[in-house]
């Protein structure tokens, strides 16, 4: 089998999601995802990698990423990360579909058949604004859907999580100390941003007890000593876990925020490679390691990665706020893995337009995830997105290549 084109595809509706596709001789083709710098990444796809894919085994997976490597941007998430990530994702498709089977089957066989999830509280917007993640920006004009669930937890948190129990999800993830971090640049919280940031979880609290566990997510906006502060603030609500509270640039300085938590520290959808996340494990304070397959390296580093936090007893949680490919091939990882704790969700977009944009998304019922079972990862584009008005394609093959 040979690689003969990559293709890639961007909306204007959707603007920081790009999809890559992958084409063989054998008629074998596998979808790939990324989110962020959609442009960016298309032209380091077809410029770079390309050119190093066409005429090659696409079953030698470890070949093609050993291929890909470069000799820069590999430390952080960047646009070479990014787009070796969904090559990556869309090299296990297409390996999986070769052999006719679910990616979880591929990747050494299941752990479980269903995973618990949780929601995160995102709403309709976040993927149609090419500012992406701006609380400000999130929550503006109308709403599309019933689970606009970025506007509950700000205005009533209570009701919100009664409505995630009715439909047996048992844990959400909210962030509303953005607000005060995007005013201060993560220095400062006045005494009514912290109340009304506390707001929500006592909503939470008030209204369905320790029936909800609550993941907050701080988006690494904070300082340290502010970090540290709205730990020591938030200890009473017992929250689940408090994901990236500051950027990672030093993962060291955890020890130190880990004096002031009381509840696991999650990181980092932020961090790429076994090299960072080894550094987060040696902290000593890793309490569950999220990783995002689009910003990590793909699947093949995330098994890595996994299996690396496997050996210092820590639980993962992939990431997932992205698009309809990641979701489902994060659902197949999660199935695998033997330390996959939760898998995330946001039933806006699951519900939404995931539906707008693809077939073959994992099941949700009773607050947990199970797979639909095709070859591969499960999910196909429609066929329409091609050549809708606002699609931008571009194709790289053995012959223009």
């Amino acid at each position: 089998m040979q690689i003969t084109a990559l293709r890639t595809l961007r909306l204007e509706e959707f603007p920081n999601l790009i999809w890559v596709t992958i084409e063989t001789d054998e008629g074998v083709t596998g979808l790939g995802e990324t989110f962020f710098g959609a442009s960016a990444v298309e032209a380091y796809l077809h410029d770079w990698c390309a050119p190093k894919l066409l005429g090659t085994n696409p079953l030698h997976l470890q070949a093609r990423v050993n291929s890909l490597n470069d000799y820069i941007g590999w430390r952080g998430a960047g646009v070479e990360t990014r787009s070796y990530s969904a090559i990556d994702i869309a090299l296990w498709d297409l390996f999986a579909k070769a052999h006719d089977r679910p990616l979880a089957d591929m990747l050494g066989g299941r752990s479980r058949d269903r995973i618990r999830t949780y929601n995160t509280c995102a709403g309709y917007k976040y993927v149609r604004d090419a500012r992406a993640q701006s609380v400000a920006n999130w929550h503006a004009g109308e709403t599309d859907g019933p689970y606009e669930d970025l506007e509950a937890f700000l205005s009533d948190a209570g009701a919100l999580a009664r409505s995630l129990l009715d439909q047996g999800i048992t844990a959400m993830k909210i962030w509303p100390f953005d607000i005060a971090a995007e005013r201060s640049s993560g220095l400062d919280i006045t005494p009514d941003e912290l109340r009304q940031a506390l707001r929500p979880f006592e909503q939470i609290r008030e209204a369905v007890g320790d029936q909800m566990d609550i993941m907050v997510e701080f988006h690494s906006l904070w300082s340290l000593p502010m970090a540290k502060r709205l730990a020591r603030e938030l200890a009473p609500f017992k929250t689940y876990w408090h994901e990236d509270p500051f950027r990672l640039d030093t993962p060291a300085d955890l020890k130190n925020y880990a004096t002031a938590c009381d509840t696991w520290i999650c990181a980092s959808e932020t961090l790429n490679g076994t090299a960072a996340f080894r550094d987060y494990l040696e902290t000593g304070v890793a309490g569950v390691v999220m990783l995002d397959l689009s910003w990590c390296g793909g699947i093949t580093e995330a098994r890595k990665i996994a299996g690396m936090a496997e050996a210092y007893k820590v639980p993962v949680a992939p990431h997932d706020c992205t698009g309809p490919v990641v979701y489902a091939a994060s659902c197949h990882l999660s199935m695998h893995l033997k330390n996959a704790l939760l898998q995330e969700s946001v039933r806006a977009f699951y519900t939404g337009w995931y539906r707008e944009l693809a077939t073959g998304l994992p099941q949700v019922e009773g607050g947990m995830i199970s797979l639909n079972e095709s070859a591969g990862h499960g999910i196909a584009l429609n066929p329409g997105l091609w050549s809708r008005a606002d699609a931008v394609t571009r194709t790289t093959t053995i012959t223009n290549g």
